[in-house]
């Protein structure tokens, strides 16, 4: 991979990825490869990112659009004309990666796939990220979010027993798609430092989640058994899950004997560290409405503030159960920098997120915000492939980048 010395560049910077992607699953995946110094061109179409018009709006800007195209340049291009096909083939002559969510297909019919570019350019990395993967059944199929929990086994195990399978409270399956797409992709850029030669990265929500789903899968192949609703407690371990407090809930996680003898020292019942029925993690599991009935009746006169005291001098594993707006205005957060400030007219004020790894040899070099949709057109055109000014309007009068008409802004997604 391309080493730098530049403690403010990131360690990706250097590479350069053409990114085909929009929505969710894609743009994230390169807006983590953007954070880390890579040179990300956002090709649109000449109406833009369908996130672009997905609320929350604020002053025009959609808040999801701008927090996953971080750090990336926008140029625009019509793929139904054969001259935006042909700047395409020439930028990827010039490129380290390119990153597309198409349907499986429909990259192939533009005249940009994995074939055809890499024709071009043999140490192409070629990333794809689609619901079901570029074969198979169920690889034609579209896919959403819910549909990939719901075929995922995620939603039918989450929620409480007597309720119905249900969501997590997260896009999941496209944030985890474009994390695994990322990670594939920059394990294939040092597969091909070594050997010279591109790949073509197939990632697939459907595969990504499976994985995901570490403690359901491994009681299937051990068990035979499905992973059941439990509500807001873990599957296999116990007291490990929300409890009830005067003023609230609280979360509590003892997954051994040893931690098991010192919560009982701490809600004063050493006697259920010497009853039978808890001796081991899965009889504590087998018998959770007993443990359950005991912490709430210790926490009932406690606020949250209290028990997490307590359990935290105790050395328990114990948290408030905290919103977003709390978790990211925390101490940790900040210090952490976990948001950066980020300077754009457009929007005062503005605080964009990163990715969450630091690195010793590399400083947080600040977010830089979404582009405007074509913003950087000419300047990709003319600084990357040396096109003219006159050449560039030719193309312009030629309709290579459409007529650009945004979409229509349409509130919050349902």
């Amino acid at each position: 991979m391309l080493q730098n010395t530049d403690s403010g560049a990131g360690p990706l910077h250097g590479l350069r990825v053409l990114d085909f992607t929009r929505v969710l699953s894609g743009p994230f995946c390169t807006a983590l490869l953007g954070d880390l110094g890579a040179h990300i061109i956002k090709v649109e179409p000449p109406q833009g990112d369908d996130y672009r018009a997905i609320g929350p709006m604020r002053d025009g800007h959609s808040a999801l659009f701008s927090v996953v195209n971080r750090n990336k340049q926008s140029l625009v291009l019509d793929l139904k004309q054969p001259e935006a096909v042909a700047l395409v083939h020439q930028l990827a002559a010039e490129v380290d990666i390119v990153v597309e969510n198409f349907r499986p297909g429909v990259a192939d019919k533009l005249g940009i796939g994995y074939g055809q570019l890499s024709a071009l350019n043999p140490r192409l990395i070629y990333t794809s990220i689609s619901g079901f993967g570029q074969n198979g059944p169920a690889a034609r199929r579209p896919a959403y979010d819910i549909v990939i929990q719901a075929m995922s086994g995620i939603m039918e195990s989450t929620g409480f027993p007597d309720g119905p399978p249900t969501l997590v409270g997260e896009a999941i399956t496209d944030v985890l798609s474009g994390l695994f797409a990322s990670w594939g992709t920059l394990a294939a850029l040092i597969g091909r430092d070594r050997s010279g030669q591109g790949t073509h990265v197939d990632a697939a929500m459907f595969d990504a989640t499976l994985s995901f789903t570490v403690t359901a899968v491994a009681r299937y192949l051990f068990t035979g058994k499905d992973a059941r609703r439990v509500g807001n407690r873990h599957p296999l371990s116990a007291p490990f899950g929300a409890y009830r407090a005067k003023d609230g809930h609280f979360v509590l996680a003892i997954l051994n004997n040893k931690l098991f003898a010192q919560f009982a020292q701490v809600i004063d019942r050493d006697d259920l560290a010497q009853d039978p029925r808890f001796a081991s993690d899965e009889q504590r599991s087998q018998h959770e409405p007993l443990l359950r009935a005991a912490i709430e009746s210790w926490a009932a006169d406690l606020t949250v503030s209290d028990v997490v005291e307590r359990f935290e001098k105790g050395a328990i594993p114990a948290a408030p159960i905290w919103t977003v707006r709390q978790a990211l205005d925390s101490d940790q957060a900040r210090y952490r920098q976990l948001l950066q400030d980020t300077d754009d007219p457009r929007l005062p004020g503005l605080r964009l997120p990163r990715q969450p790894i630091q690195f010793s040899a590399w400083e947080n070099t600040p977010a830089r915000p979404a582009p405007d949709l074509g913003a950087d057109t000419d300047a990709i055109l003319h600084g990357l492939l040396g096109l003219g000014l006159d050449k560039i309007a030719a193309l312009r009068d030629l309709g290579v980048f459409g007529r650009q008409t945004p979409l229509e802004h349409t509130g919050d997604p349902s």
